[in-house]
Protein backbone atom coordinates (compact mmCIF):
# COMPACT_ATOMS: atom_id res chain seq x y z
CA UNK A 1 0.00 0.00 0.00
CA UNK A 2 1.33 3.18 -0.88
CA UNK A 3 1.29 6.02 1.41
CA UNK A 4 -2.02 7.53 3.18
CA UNK A 5 -2.51 10.98 3.31
CA UNK A 6 -5.01 12.16 5.93
CA UNK A 7 -6.69 15.23 3.15
CA UNK A 8 -9.97 16.07 4.13
CA UNK A 9 -10.99 12.52 5.82
CA UNK A 10 -13.75 13.02 8.07
CA UNK A 11 -14.02 10.15 10.25
CA UNK A 12 -15.55 11.63 13.68
CA UNK A 13 -17.71 8.69 13.82
CA UNK A 14 -15.60 5.67 14.45
CA UNK A 15 -15.81 3.96 17.53
CA UNK A 16 -13.12 2.09 19.22
CA UNK A 17 -15.11 -0.14 20.85
CA UNK A 18 -16.39 -1.60 17.50
CA UNK A 19 -12.72 -0.50 14.63
CA UNK A 20 -10.54 -2.22 17.35
CA UNK A 21 -12.02 -5.67 17.98
CA UNK A 22 -12.59 -5.55 13.53
CA UNK A 23 -9.01 -4.83 13.32
CA UNK A 24 -7.99 -7.54 15.40
CA UNK A 25 -10.37 -9.89 13.35
CA UNK A 26 -8.91 -8.77 10.25
CA UNK A 27 -5.73 -10.12 11.24
CA UNK A 28 -6.51 -12.62 12.39
CA UNK A 29 -8.75 -13.96 9.64
CA UNK A 30 -5.55 -13.36 7.21
CA UNK A 31 -3.63 -15.23 9.53
CA UNK A 32 -5.62 -17.59 10.04
CA UNK A 33 -5.25 -18.39 5.59
CA UNK A 34 -1.28 -17.17 5.49
CA UNK A 35 -0.25 -19.60 8.79
CA UNK A 36 -1.69 -23.11 6.57
CA UNK A 37 0.21 -21.95 3.51
CA UNK A 38 4.20 -23.56 4.00
CA UNK A 39 4.87 -22.00 0.24
CA UNK A 40 4.86 -18.40 0.72
CA UNK A 41 6.90 -17.47 -2.58
CA UNK A 42 3.94 -17.40 -4.86
CA UNK A 43 3.69 -14.11 -6.99
CA UNK A 44 0.57 -12.21 -6.16
CA UNK A 45 -1.54 -9.51 -7.95
CA UNK A 46 1.12 -7.00 -6.65
CA UNK A 47 3.87 -6.62 -9.25
CA UNK A 48 7.04 -8.37 -7.94
CA UNK A 49 5.27 -9.23 -4.44
CA UNK A 50 5.12 -12.81 -3.08
CA UNK A 51 3.05 -13.74 -0.20
CA UNK A 52 5.87 -13.31 1.68
CA UNK A 53 5.87 -9.44 0.21
CA UNK A 54 2.38 -8.97 1.64
CA UNK A 55 3.15 -9.98 5.03
CA UNK A 56 6.07 -8.00 5.40
CA UNK A 57 4.36 -5.30 4.01
CA UNK A 58 1.95 -5.29 6.66
CA UNK A 59 4.65 -5.98 9.25
CA UNK A 60 6.51 -2.91 8.45
CA UNK A 61 3.76 -0.63 8.46
CA UNK A 62 2.95 -2.38 11.76
CA UNK A 63 6.25 -1.31 13.17
CA UNK A 64 6.36 2.12 11.56
CA UNK A 65 2.85 2.84 13.27
CA UNK A 66 4.45 1.91 16.92
CA UNK A 67 7.49 4.39 16.00
CA UNK A 68 4.92 7.19 15.39
CA UNK A 69 2.95 5.83 19.03
CA UNK A 70 5.48 5.31 21.37
CA UNK A 71 8.95 7.50 20.23
CA UNK A 72 6.93 10.06 17.65
CA UNK A 73 10.92 11.88 17.70
CA UNK A 74 12.13 9.40 16.09
CA UNK A 75 9.85 9.11 12.91
CA UNK A 76 11.58 11.77 11.22
CA UNK A 77 14.47 8.92 10.89
CA UNK A 78 11.70 6.84 8.93
CA UNK A 79 10.25 9.55 7.09
CA UNK A 80 14.01 10.18 6.11
CA UNK A 81 14.41 6.80 4.72
CA UNK A 82 11.60 6.29 3.13
CA UNK A 83 12.34 9.93 1.10
CA UNK A 84 15.55 8.72 -0.19
CA UNK A 85 13.54 5.36 -1.62
CA UNK A 86 11.28 7.45 -2.97
CA UNK A 87 9.02 5.32 -4.86
CA UNK A 88 10.71 2.18 -4.23
CA UNK A 89 9.95 2.19 -0.84
CA UNK A 90 7.37 -0.45 0.07
CA UNK A 91 9.22 -2.05 -2.16
CA UNK A 92 12.82 -2.05 -0.60
CA UNK A 93 10.64 -2.37 2.65
CA UNK A 94 8.63 -5.31 1.68
CA UNK A 95 11.85 -7.40 0.31
CA UNK A 96 13.52 -6.96 3.38
CA UNK A 97 11.31 -8.70 5.21
CA UNK A 98 10.29 -11.31 2.77
CA UNK A 99 13.99 -12.34 2.97
CA UNK A 100 13.71 -13.30 5.94
CA UNK A 101 12.53 -17.29 6.98
CA UNK A 102 8.77 -17.62 6.82
CA UNK A 103 8.67 -18.33 10.46
CA UNK A 104 10.27 -15.05 11.53
CA UNK A 105 8.56 -13.18 9.55
CA UNK A 106 4.93 -14.61 10.69
CA UNK A 107 6.24 -14.27 13.94
CA UNK A 108 7.46 -10.39 13.89
CA UNK A 109 3.67 -9.95 11.96
CA UNK A 110 2.27 -11.01 15.18
CA UNK A 111 3.93 -9.25 17.56
CA UNK A 112 3.74 -5.85 15.30
CA UNK A 113 -0.41 -6.16 14.73
CA UNK A 114 -1.07 -7.48 18.82
CA UNK A 115 0.72 -4.37 20.15
CA UNK A 116 -0.65 -2.03 17.71
CA UNK A 117 -3.74 -3.30 18.67
CA UNK A 118 -3.03 -2.70 22.12
CA UNK A 119 -1.55 0.98 21.48
CA UNK A 120 -4.12 1.98 19.93
CA UNK A 121 -6.72 0.84 22.45
CA UNK A 122 -4.29 2.72 25.25
CA UNK A 123 -4.07 6.21 23.24
CA UNK A 124 -6.93 8.98 22.78
CA UNK A 125 -8.97 8.91 19.99
CA UNK A 126 -8.11 12.23 18.81
CA UNK A 127 -4.39 12.06 19.95
CA UNK A 128 -1.97 12.92 16.99
CA UNK A 129 0.99 11.60 15.85
CA UNK A 130 3.06 11.23 12.87
CA UNK A 131 2.72 10.13 9.99
CA UNK A 132 3.45 10.22 6.34
CA UNK A 133 2.65 13.32 5.10
CA UNK A 134 0.48 14.22 7.42
CA UNK A 135 -0.22 14.16 10.98
CA UNK A 136 -3.15 10.92 12.11
CA UNK A 137 -4.92 10.30 15.10
CA UNK A 138 -5.98 7.04 16.51
CA UNK A 139 -9.37 7.07 15.38
CA UNK A 140 -7.40 7.71 11.58
CA UNK A 141 -5.39 4.88 12.23
CA UNK A 142 -7.71 2.28 13.02
CA UNK A 143 -9.80 1.80 9.98
CA UNK A 144 -6.58 2.86 8.13
CA UNK A 145 -5.23 -0.65 9.53
CA UNK A 146 -8.19 -2.80 8.74
CA UNK A 147 -8.28 -1.05 5.40
CA UNK A 148 -4.69 -2.12 4.58
CA UNK A 149 -5.19 -5.22 6.28
CA UNK A 150 -8.01 -6.42 4.26
CA UNK A 151 -6.59 -5.47 0.90
CA UNK A 152 -3.21 -6.74 1.29
CA UNK A 153 -5.11 -9.89 2.40
CA UNK A 154 -7.49 -10.07 -0.76
CA UNK A 155 -4.18 -10.03 -2.81
CA UNK A 156 -3.46 -13.46 -0.85
CA UNK A 157 -6.98 -14.74 -1.22
CA UNK A 158 -6.76 -14.19 -4.73
CA UNK A 159 -3.53 -16.16 -5.43
CA UNK A 160 -4.39 -18.89 -3.54
CA UNK A 161 -8.14 -19.05 -4.97
CA UNK A 162 -9.87 -19.12 -1.40
CA UNK A 163 -13.57 -17.72 -1.66
CA UNK A 164 -13.37 -15.05 0.74
CA UNK A 165 -16.90 -14.11 2.79
CA UNK A 166 -17.16 -10.41 2.94
CA UNK A 167 -17.96 -9.48 6.69
CA UNK A 168 -19.64 -6.19 8.63
CA UNK A 169 -16.10 -5.12 8.71
CA UNK A 170 -16.30 -4.09 5.17
CA UNK A 171 -18.17 -1.25 6.60
CA UNK A 172 -14.75 0.48 8.29
CA UNK A 173 -13.50 0.44 4.25
CA UNK A 174 -16.20 1.51 2.55
CA UNK A 175 -16.72 4.80 5.03
CA UNK A 176 -12.87 5.74 4.19
CA UNK A 177 -13.94 5.27 0.25
CA UNK A 178 -16.09 7.80 1.41
CA UNK A 179 -14.09 10.12 2.96
CA UNK A 180 -11.88 10.04 0.53
CA UNK A 181 -13.67 11.05 -2.81
CA UNK A 182 -11.73 14.31 -2.12
CA UNK A 183 -8.17 12.34 -2.30
CA UNK A 184 -9.40 10.61 -5.23
CA UNK A 185 -9.79 13.95 -6.99
CA UNK A 186 -6.97 15.41 -5.73
CA UNK A 187 -4.60 12.26 -6.83
CA UNK A 188 -5.84 12.99 -10.25
CA UNK A 189 -4.86 16.45 -10.19
CA UNK A 190 -8.41 17.25 -10.77
CA UNK A 191 -11.13 20.07 -9.15
CA UNK A 192 -13.31 18.52 -6.05
CA UNK A 193 -16.84 18.90 -6.87
CA UNK A 194 -18.84 21.09 -4.73
CA UNK A 195 -21.96 19.30 -5.71
CA UNK A 196 -22.59 16.69 -2.39
CA UNK A 197 -22.61 12.85 -3.30
CA UNK A 198 -24.77 10.28 -2.18
CA UNK A 199 -23.59 6.95 -1.53
CA UNK A 200 -25.64 3.83 -0.88
CA UNK A 201 -24.25 0.37 -0.86
CA UNK A 202 -25.55 -3.36 0.16
CA UNK A 203 -23.49 -4.98 2.92
CA UNK A 204 -23.02 -8.73 3.18
CA UNK A 205 -25.91 -9.17 5.11
CA UNK A 206 -28.40 -6.99 3.16
CA UNK A 207 -28.30 -4.36 4.87
CA UNK A 208 -27.97 -0.97 3.43
CA UNK A 209 -25.27 1.34 4.07
CA UNK A 210 -25.70 5.37 2.91
CA UNK A 211 -23.59 8.49 2.88
CA UNK A 212 -25.21 11.38 2.45
CA UNK A 213 -27.73 13.13 1.62
CA UNK A 214 -30.86 11.51 0.23
CA UNK A 215 -31.46 14.42 -2.68
CA UNK A 216 -28.17 14.43 -4.31
CA UNK A 217 -27.86 14.00 -8.01
CA UNK A 218 -24.53 12.45 -7.42
CA UNK A 219 -24.68 9.17 -6.79
CA UNK A 220 -22.97 5.91 -6.31
CA UNK A 221 -24.42 2.38 -5.90
CA UNK A 222 -23.89 -1.14 -5.57
CA UNK A 223 -22.32 -3.92 -3.08
CA UNK A 224 -19.81 -2.96 -0.17
CA UNK A 225 -17.97 -5.60 -1.22
CA UNK A 226 -17.29 -3.85 -4.94
CA UNK A 227 -16.88 -0.34 -3.77
CA UNK A 228 -14.11 -1.53 -1.46
CA UNK A 229 -12.45 -3.84 -3.73
CA UNK A 230 -12.62 -0.70 -6.36
CA UNK A 231 -11.56 2.04 -3.82
CA UNK A 232 -8.73 -0.02 -2.70
CA UNK A 233 -7.78 -0.70 -6.18
CA UNK A 234 -8.15 -4.47 -5.96
CA UNK A 235 -10.61 -4.33 -8.89
CA UNK A 236 -11.33 -2.22 -12.10
CA UNK A 237 -14.68 -0.31 -12.10
CA UNK A 238 -15.46 -2.63 -15.12
CA UNK A 239 -14.83 -5.87 -12.90
CA UNK A 240 -17.77 -4.35 -10.38
CA UNK A 241 -21.52 -3.87 -9.92
CA UNK A 242 -20.98 -0.36 -9.54
CA UNK A 243 -23.41 2.23 -10.94
CA UNK A 244 -23.09 5.90 -10.59
CA UNK A 245 -25.26 9.16 -11.65
CA UNK A 246 -23.97 12.16 -12.62
CA UNK A 247 -20.48 13.49 -14.50
CA UNK A 248 -18.57 13.40 -11.03
CA UNK A 249 -19.92 10.46 -9.57
CA UNK A 250 -18.86 8.78 -13.13
CA UNK A 251 -15.04 10.55 -12.71
CA UNK A 252 -14.89 9.44 -8.75
CA UNK A 253 -15.76 5.44 -9.51
CA UNK A 254 -12.69 5.91 -12.57
CA UNK A 255 -10.29 7.48 -9.86
CA UNK A 256 -11.43 6.30 -6.90
CA UNK A 257 -8.73 5.85 -4.28
CA UNK A 258 -7.83 5.91 -0.23
CA UNK A 259 -4.48 5.54 -0.37
CA UNK A 260 -1.62 8.07 -2.70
Amino acid sequence: MKRMLDYGLDLSGVERDLALPDLVAEGDELDALVSAQSDWSMPTPAAGWTIAHQIAHLAAADANVLIALRTPEAFDVVLKQAEAAGSRHADLDAAAGAAKPRSVLLEQWRTGRSEVAAALRDVPLNHGFPWFGSQLTARLMLPLRLMETWAHGQDIFDTLGVPRRPTGRLQHVAALGVAGRELSFYAAQLPTPAEPFRVELTGPDGQTWAWGPEDALQRVQGSALDFCLRVTQRRSRAETDLTAVGEDAQKWLDIARVFL
